[in-house]
């Protein structure tokens, strides 16, 4: 095996052999599941579900413990009727014919499901669409079947992401009314906002139906249906589509790694059984998070899952996927009792063999529906080989979240006072990933915004959030917390593995927390949206924090240095608090130091000649025009026929810098 992870880390090759065997066990259960390929076999939401067949419709589940099933609707007055009652045909699954005069677009049906021990009413598994009843808060499958089916405008607009800029975004808080935002909206409102802010990534999140709005959309129950909260499945074509129009690439979260519990929507009980999709023993329930965990090892979950996979790209045209809770499938306590400081910990049998199967098929599969795809692992243990090719060894993700960063980034400020910041240190954690992997990295996410948590711009400044942010108020807390806000954003971007990520709004420093209507606030919205009216007002300093996250964005637009895999330090003084590195032919260099400004401050750095070209302290940022950008810089040897070089600059206090690297002309 060319490459194999175990050569690129030599702490690996005492499990080499188990890494062998896991990858042998994913090739062979994919024998098992199909004479051809993947592609082929991962078709269940063709066949299962609701479909137009001759002149009527045709819907089948699988039900290996019911007994009997009935369509319900207003054709049945919702009661069970023997003229809508499903065959029971080959392999447990269960199939019923009904004509056009039945259900038609936009019809709404259920399931009666009856199981020897009793019976109940239930949501189709693979059901396309679901609506809720605003009276009595129940779900309804939908049939959406309009008489001109979406047309795509943008395909051949789609292009392979080289380094993902990912915007990650809520549709349904992502207008600023108290209220649940729509496809449309985003559409309209948000899409030029991403494309303006120069990112070429949005991750969606809360696509798949959820019964609770409150959970951010991680308590999924129907693995097929756009939630409806949004709009119509036509609706959330167009914003797919007008995102590539953009040159915009779409991904969304997907929810492979639990599902809710609830037995109405959910599918925990859809046949009666316990263990139809789930665990039947003491692994059903994830306790931590009140959710059903998937039984991996079932062919028929595999099924299901990887043709929800291959569903999202094909019929909605996502470009990829960030797949939610690794680190709890690849445990099988979840990664709860675990420390992660030992490589055995990743190979001492308390791993779910079957969801590393599983996620490699996925990984797999997803390249042939889409060689461009894009799949992000949310994982925290640093287990080896999760974002490596398959062929190396590895699950094949195609980027791990580089999660520890945020949580470095919190402790920091919460723990330390400016003045102890180590930038060596600081440094060390922002560089720190495996070789054979690439990360994203990020300084906040939706996670740092939820309630009893904190953005980082509130940390750094408080409640002088409320009163101090327009453009006339003096605050030095304002100051302080407006300057590390965008040292602290362009020491992750600068040190980035090989993309970035950042939560809608966070950009320009969004007050507050996320709140989800729930009983504990009066079912209020008022933290559950994004108040663009503050960048939007210029006489607020909202927009000088927007306009260095757009200026830090166009860095790597325009010089691409993410993708160069070499980051140097070349310059880390604790005791003055400076920080140099190197990307490509960039420069950054950070003065961290809360009082202290340098003149002609010598950074190590090769000859030739530095131009600034991002300025943190610029007013246009919020800083104070101390640094005149207009100079060109030359080295200077360190000594006299030294090879060794610096350059010299005026670092002002709490200030970043980039600077751009010409090579000395050659004589000859």
């Amino acid at each position: 095996m060319p490459n194999h992870i175990s050569k690129i880390d030599a702490f690996l090759e005492p499990y080499k052999a188990t890494i062998d065997s896991r990858l042998r066990a994913a090739l062979e259960k994919e024998r098992k599941l199909t004479d051809t390929s993947l592609f082929d076999f991962a078709n269940g939401y063709q066949y299962f579900g609701l479909h137009q067949h001759d002149d009527g419709w045709v819907i089948r589940e699988w039900a290996p413990h019911a007994t009997a099933i009935y369509l319900t609707g207003e054709f049945s007055d919702w009661v069970e009727n023997d003229s809508y009652l499903f065959k029971r045909i080959d392999n447990d699954v269960f199939e019923l014919y009904v004509g056009s005069d039945v259900i038609s677009h936009r019809s709404l049906y259920k399931l009666k499901v009856v199981w020897p021990e009793g019976s109940g009413e239930r949501i189709p598994v693979w059901a396309m669409r679901l609506v809720q009843d605003e009276s009595t808060k129940l779900f309804s499958a939908q049939l959406w079947s309009p008489d001109q089916a979406y047309q795509w405008k943008n395909d051949n607009k789609r292009t392979k992401v080289e380094v993902p800029l990912i915007y990650e975004a809520h549709i349904g808080m992502a207008t600023e009314k108290e209220g649940v935002g729509t496809y449309r909206e985003f559409t309209t409102e948000l899409l030029p906002r991403v494309k303006a802010a120069g990112y070429n990534t949005i991750q969606l999140m809360a696509i798949q139906e959820h019964p609770y709005y409150g959970s951010f959309g991680y308590h999924v129950s129907s693995l097929f249906a756009p939630t409806s909260r949004f709009g119509t499945p036509d609706e959330l074509k167009e914003l797919i589509d007008t995102a590539h129009g953009m040159g915009i690439a779409v991904i969304m979260d997907i929810v492979h790694s639990h599902a809710v519990k609830n037995e109405l929507e959910g599918i925990g009980l859809f046949d009666g059984s316990p263990y139809q999709f789930f665990h039947d023993n003491e692994r059903r329930e994830h306790e931590a998070w009140d959710s059903l965990c998937y039984n991996y090892a079932k062919h028929e979950v595999l099924h299901l899952l990887l043709s929800n996979v291959k569903y999202w790209l094909e019929e909605f045209h996502f470009d990829g996927y960030r797949f939610d809770g690794v680190t709890s499938m690849l445990f099988l306590d979840h990664g709860l009792e675990r420390s992660f400081t030992d490589y055995h910990m990743y190979f001492d049998g308390g791993q779910d063999e079957d969801a590393l199967t599983y996620l490699l098929l996925a990984n797999k599969l997803m390249k042939q529906c889409n060689a461009n795809s894009i799949s992000i692992a949310e994982e925290m243990s640093g287990y080896p080989g999760l974002a490596s090719p398959i062929e190396q060894g590895g699950i094949g993700f195609d980027y791990r979240l580089a999660m520890g960063t945020p949580d470095f980034w919190i402790k920091l400020i919460k723990e330390q006072k400016d003045e102890e910041w180590n930038v060596g240190n600081i440094f060390y954690e922002l560089s720190n990933k495996r070789d054979e992997e690439k990360t994203i990295s990020y300084a906040e996410s939706h996670d740092q915004a939820l309630v009893g948590d904190q953005t980082i711009i509130f940390r750094l400044v408080g409640a002088d959030m409320y009163w101090a942010m327009s453009k006339k108020d003096t605050s030095l807390s304002i100051d302080r917390g407006i300057a590390l806000h965008k040292i602290i954003r362009l020491l992750t971007f600068c040190c980035a593995g090989n993309g970035y990520l950042n939560f809608m709004g966070n950009e320009f420093g969004h007050p507050e927390w996320i709140d989800f209507p729930r009983e504990g606030n009066d079912w209020s919205y008022k933290y559950a949206r994004r108040q663009w009216s503050l960048v939007d007002n210029p006489e607020l300093r909202f927009v000088l924090l927007d306009a260095f996250d757009k200026a830090m964005v166009a860095l790597q637009n325009n010089e691409h240095f993410i993708n160069e895999a070499q980051i140097d330090c070349l310059e880390a003084n604790e005791g003055d608090q400076v920080l140099a590195i190197r990307r490509k032919d960039l420069l950054f260099v950070f003065n961290l130091n809360p009082s202290e400004s340098f003149t002609f401050y010598g950074i190590p750095a090769a000859a030739g000649k530095y131009n600034i070209i991002l300025n943190s302290d610029d007013s246009a940022f919020g800083g104070f025009n101390r640094v005149d950008e207009s100079i060109d810089y030359y080295t200077r040897p360190e000594a006299q026929m030294s090879s060794r070089h610096r350059v010299h600059l005026y670092l002002p206090n709490r200030t970043a810098l980039v600077l751009k690297h010409t090579p000395p002309k050659r004589l000859f």
